[in-house]
């Protein structure tokens, strides 16, 4: 099963209620919304994150751009970067623009959402693919991802 159909399945299984859009490639969050026909503030991108020695991933509106040093001081470390598309590929098995915004059970890593995300009724995100997202209330992607929130955008 791929990840865009263990998704999928994940999401069903919970009963949350969600919308396929099958679409060109988009590897950045503007060709995203316009093949979604979104307004981009409602595109949740997720950014994997190495905070210090750790891992993370970081869900914000695409309309926004993360603050490391709000991350930083969040987790009082000393350093932040992006993983490469190498780590990235190593860590999730996605490449740079399809990392989907969850965590545990779908990536195997620690989910922090910027509260930009819970400013919208609705979250739109490429599902483990650059040509495939899922458009969902932000209810039910709260209710199943348990992210812990704070804020990290930009200002």
């Amino acid at each position: 099963m791929t990840k865009f159909e263990q998704i999928k399945t994940w999401l069903s299984e919970n009963g949350a209620v969600f919308r396929e859009v099958h679409h060109e490639p988009t590897p950045t969050s503007e060709d995203s919304a316009r093949a979604r026909g979104e307004d981009i503030s409602i595109g949740g991108k997720a950014l994997v994150m190495k905070v210090d020695e750790a891992f993370k991933i970081f869900v914000i509106s695409a309309a926004h751009k993360a603050d490391s040093k709000k991350i930083r001081d969040y987790f009082h470390a000393k350093k932040s970067r992006f993983a490469t598309a190498e780590e990235l590929l190593a860590l999730t098995g996605l490449v740079p623009g399809s990392v989907p915004p969850f965590g545990k059970p779908i990536l195997d890593l620690d989910l922090f959402v910027d509260t930009s995300v819970t400013e919208n009724e609705k979250i739109a995100f490429n599902a483990a693919s650059l040509t495939d997202s899922i458009i969902m209330p932000t209810a039910d992607y709260l209710r199943l991802a348990q992210p812990t929130i704070f804020s990290f955008a930009q200002m």
